[in-house]
């Protein structure tokens, strides 16, 4: 995944007081500080970044799931489901593969009813 821009802007502790060091504008001088609120300690910022905020989209893993796997003789079907759409009895189960649906232990279902073809978890 290629970069854009810095990573991590990590915290910064004052050499004297070991306080936090907040970000401070010197305005005489134009340039950007860190400076401690419990004692006069300043030190230049080796960047103008501050702060990085990553946005991490997540896919819709239902909107993934292909609907042809009602066609497959070998995927496990249920009555115990029906679909909450049509309320057709018949729907097709399996678990997801990835990291996150495996560690919840999720099912996925699709109903086999061909005009319906509905995508759902519980």
């Amino acid at each position: 995944m290629a970069s854009d821009g810095p990573g991590f802007v990590g915290i910064r502790f004052c050499q004297e007081c070991n306080n936090m060091l907040y970000p401070k504008e010197d305005k005489e001088n134009k340039v950007l500080l860190y400076a401690c609120r419990n004692c006069d300690f300043r030190q230049l910022a080796d960047s103008s970044c501050i702060y990085v905020n990553r946005i991490m989209h997540e896919v819709n893993e239902i909107s993934n799931i292909v609907t042809d796997v009602v066609q497959d003789p070998t995927m496990p079907r249920s009555e115990d489901h029906p679909c909450p759409r049509c309320r057709h009895r018949e729907s097709v189960f399996f678990q997801s593969d990835t990291k996150k649906a495996a560690a919840e232990m999720r099912l996925y279902y699709v109903c086999t009813n061909p005009t319906c073809n509905h995508r759902w978890t519980e």
